[in-house]
C-alpha cells in the first residue's frame, strides 16, 4: 500500500491517462456524444448507463438498436411519438431489460419533458444546496421515477435507490456524465445545479476490485454505504473533483495494470 502522496500522484497519473477522448470510442458513454441536444443528451446517456451491463460492445450496440427505432432523435421521439410507433420496442431487449421497461421509461420521458426542460431537474429538486452528496436527489428520482399510475413492478430493479441500500452504480455514473465538467471533452458537463463535489462515485466491479487492493474501501459488501465509504477516500486527494478518480480505477481494471497482488 502506498502512502498518501504516492497514492495520490499515482490516482492522479491515472486519472488523467483514461480521462481522454479515447476513452470514448468503446464505452457507453459514446451513445450520448452522438447527440448535441441537451435533452438527447440526457435521455440517450441515461438509457445507456441503465442498460451498462455486461459486455461494452453489446452494450453500445444495444443502445444502437434502442435509438434506431427513435430515428436516432430521442427527445422528438418521447414528445411526439403515435402509438404504432412504440411497436419495435416490443422486441427489445437487453438482459433482464425488455419491452415493458423499455416502453414505461419512454412514457416516464413523454411525461417529465412535457413538464420540464432538463432531466437535473428530476435530481436536485429531491436536494439541497448544502447536500454532502446526491444520496436524496437519487432516492427523489426513484421516487419521481415511479410516481406513473400503473407502473410495471418489474421495472423498479432497473432504477437503483439508496434507500434501499444499492450502490446505484449506473445511476452514479449517468450522474457523473451530466455533472462532471473539465477540459477533456469526455463528461460533458452540461448540468450545473449539482456540483462535481456532490457526486458518488459508481462501484463497479472494476472499480470496486481496485479500490479494494489500494485500500480506499474496507467494508465486505458493495453497497450505498460502500460507495459513500469509497468517495470519502477519493475526496482526500481532490474535494472538489473526488469522482474524476473513476476513470483511473475503471481504466486500472480493465487493463489489469496492479495484477492480482495488489498495489
Amino acid at each position: 500500500m502506498r502512502n498518501f502522496a504516492e497514492l495520490r500522484d499515482f490516482l492522479d497519473e491515472q486519472a488523467d491517462r483514461y480521462n481522454q477522448p479515447n476513452f470514448i470510442e468503446s464505452d457507453p458513454i459514446s451513445i450520448p456524444h452522438r447527440y448535441q441536444k441537451k435533452q438527447d443528451i440526457e435521455i440517450s446517456g441515461f438509457v445507456a448507463a441503465v442498460l451498462a451491463w455486461g459486455q461494452r460492445k453489446t452494450i453500445i450496440n444495444k443502445c444502437q438498436e434502442f435509438f434506431s427505432y427513435m430515428d436516432y432523435s430521442p427527445y422528438d421521439f418521447v414528445l411526439n411519438h403515435q402509438e404504432d410507433e412504440l411497436k419495435p420496442f416490443l422486441n427489445f431487449k437487453h438482459r433482464t431489460f425488455n419491452a415493458t421497461d423499455a416502453l414505461y421509461f419512454i412514457a416516464f420521458f413523454r411525461d417529465f419533458y412535457q413538464k420540464h426542460n432538463s432531466l437535473e431537474e428530476a435530481f436536485c429538486e429531491g436536494m439541497t444546496e448544502e447536500a454532502i452528496t446526491v444520496e436524496a436527489g437519487l432516492a427523489h428520482f426513484h421516487r419521481l421515477f415511479f410516481s406513473l399510475p400503473d407502473y410495471p413492478s418489474r421495472t423498479r430493479k432497473h432504477i437503483a435507490t439508496p434507500e434501499r441500500n444499492s450502490a446505484c452504480k449506473r445511476l452514479n455514473m449517468f450522474l457523473r456524465w451530466m455533472v462532471r465538467q473539465d477540459d477533456r471533452g469526455v463528461d460533458f458537463g452540461i448540468w450545473c445545479k449539482i456540483r462535481p463535489s456532490q457526486l458518488v462515485c459508481p462501484c463497479d466491479v472494476h472499480v470496486d476490485r481496485v479500490a479494494r487492493q489500494l485500500g480506499l474501501i474496507t467494508r465486505k459488501q458493495t453497497d450505498w454505504r460502500t460507495a459513500l465509504e469509497l468517495t470519502e477516500n477519493l475526496k482526500k486527494f481532490d474535494p472538489a473533483d473526488p469522482v474524476k478518480y473513476d476513470f483511473a480505477l475503471f481504466g486500472i481494471g480493465v487493463d489489469d495494470r496492479l495484477g492480482a497482488s495488489g498495489a
